[in-house]
């Protein structure tokens, strides 16, 4: 099975930029976007042969927002978390499918001055949680932008940004509670030494130097790391500040 996740950073403006064909080359089971920062039906025939569409728009329009494209139908689908203050700006969708279950989260960024860090340590909490609990039942897949560098080896420039939003301590120490309930970061399981980044900055010309940090994530249940065949980062797919990243795994 090939999963996909994207931070389009605009679905509408990414769509003008090679969305489609990127998305007809790569030919995934499952392929979830995050930052679409529109409502469903705000493009006009967008059909994605095969695939069956699951939107949660954000309240406010033109910000944040998820969406999955999925070939495999789900025996059930929610929206969010179930907790109000968390579900008004559409960033978590789950899928439940027969031997697991895939969630697509679009973490807030704490922003400049850390004013956000408060809500976001509230969130990785809840999230946390959230996940822990659908673990019980089966394994989970979790994708998405999770707006952390975790250790040094993801970001170009670790100590410059010690203090900035996703490489703050508090934000690092929230991934690793999460890592140590029993799940896993693909993409270092089976590269532990790597260094690939999934995002850069629009100034500075940083993404053309790699400049950049790796804030797109496939998490796994460690029960089901054995089924992880392989983790990608499609560094030369452009179109937004972030790049795809994939999962392939027998699950």
């Amino acid at each position: 099975m090939k999963l996909i996740s994207w931070n389009v950073n605009g679905l509408r403006a990414v769509l003008k930029k090679g969305f489609e064909d990127f998305f007809k080359e790569i030919d995934a089971d499952i392929f979830c976007v995050q930052e679409t920062k529109m409502q469903e039906g705000q493009i006009e025939n967008f059909e994605l042969e095969g695939y069956t569409q699951y939107w949660n728009s954000a309240v406010k329009k033109g910000y944040s927002g998820t969406a999955i494209f999925t070939k495999i139908q789900p025996k059930n689908v929610s929206y969010g978390i179930g907790i109000e203050e968390h579900d008004q700006e559409g960033r978590v969708i789950t899928l439940e499918f027969e031997t697991f279950y895939l969630v697509n989260v679009y973490t807030p960024n704490s922003k400049r001055e850390l004013e956000r860090l408060d809500y976001r340590m509230v969130w990785e909490d809840e999230m946390r949680k959230y996940l822990t609990s659908l673990n019980k039942n089966k394994p989970v897949v979790m994708c998405g932008d999770l707006n952390v560098a975790h250790e040094e080896i993801d970001l170009k420039n670790p100590k410059t940004n010690r203090r900035n939003a996703g490489f703050t301590d508090e934000e690092r120490g929230k991934m690793t509670e999460l890592l140590q309930a029993n799940f896993i970061d693909s993409f270092r399981f089976i590269y532990p030494e790597k260094i690939a980044y999934t995002w850069w900055s629009y100034m500075a010309n940083a993404r053309a130097k790699d400049v950049g940090w790796r804030i797109d994530y496939f998490i796994v249940s460690n029960d089901a790391k054995d089924k992880i065949k392989d983790a990608y980062i499609y560094k030369e797919i452009y179109g937004s500040d972030h790049c795809p990243v994939g999962l392939e795994i027998q699950i």
